[in-house]
């Protein structure tokens, strides 16, 4: 049966806040996992840009006795070439770890503020985000 009006405004807020806070979550691992991933690819365009005559040119020993503006501009070709496969590698160890972890499961819908009686989704499927059952081995996904 549909809720009263404040109710289901409560159960709004609490499923927003909810869903909100699995979205940010989501957010962060994808933020850790692109870093790590992609930091060879930072170090090399940070050193690339660093001593560049044009750019920064840093007084830095380095950058006087072993970059000269030729090997700055490789360091920034070669780190920008190395970046696409990185981001493919990154976004694929988030994949497989937000699948592992299941949490795009953990979204819940809004009909669960709406309607009385509707069981939470992460409930009825044994734990939180469904973690603690098995993976139903009929469900397949393509990527």
């Amino acid at each position: 049966e549909p809720r009263s009006t404040w109710c289901c405004l409560a159960w709004t807020l609490v499923v927003v806040m909810m869903n909100a806070l699995v979205f940010l979550i989501n957010l962060l691992l994808l933020f850790v996992i692109f870093t790590i991933v992609l930091l060879p690819t930072i170090v090399v365009v940070y050193f690339g840009f660093q001593c560049h005559s044009q750019v920064l040119h840093s007084s830095a020993r380095y950058c006087k006795s072993i970059l000269d503006d030729n090997s700055s501009s490789a360091l920034i070709i070669l780190g920008f070439i190395i970046m696409s496969p990185l981001i493919v590698v990154a976004m694929a160890t988030y994949c497989s770890l937000a699948k592992r972890l299941r949490l795009f499961m953990c979204f819940q819908p809004y009909s669960r503020a709406v309607y009385k009686g509707v069981k939470w989704r992460w409930y009825e499927e044994g734990g939180l985000c469904g973690c603690a059952k098995g993976w139903n081995t009929q469900v397949k996904a393509w990527v």
